[in-house]
């Protein structure tokens, strides 16, 4: 019983098994799924890839929005109007929080640097401090 048990254990390393990102042959441990850390890198960076893109995109959306309203807002609290922002490149859909005020005010915030809609597409801007 313990023979056969260790005679097909030794069988079972002897099978080759081969690289997920090369598929070249594996020398080593049983569990091994890479022939290299360069392929086990490889491999990893490829199935991440498409979720680093979506976040790194957003956070480049992000950082333009805030460098908007940094570059138009330098006195902590202007009006400006939404074909400025537009004009800029500043894109609505990308925020970090929203704070609404017991009025019933919604401000948009990009980090600490906030927008409120206003009446005739104006829009106050503000700075947390």
């Amino acid at each position: 019983m313990f023979f056969s048990t260790f005679i097909h254990s030794k069988l079972k390393s002897m099978e080759t098994k081969n690289c997920l990102e090369c598929g070249d042959a594996i020398k080593g441990r049983i569990d091994k799924k890479f022939c290299t850390d360069y392929c086990r890198n490889s491999y990893n960076n490829k199935v991440n890839k498409e979720s680093k893109n979506l976040i790194r995109n957003t956070n480049n959306r992000l950082r333009k929005n805030y460098k908007i309203l940094s570059e138009l807002n330098t006195t902590g609290k202007m009006k400006v109007t939404r074909s400025k922002l537009f004009d800029k490149g500043f894109d609505f859909n990308f925020f970090t929080s929203i704070y609404k005020t017991k009025t019933g005010n919604v401000y948009f915030y990009v980090y600490n640097q906030g927008y409120l809609a206003l009446e005739n597409d104006y829009f106050l801007l503000i700075k947390k401090e």
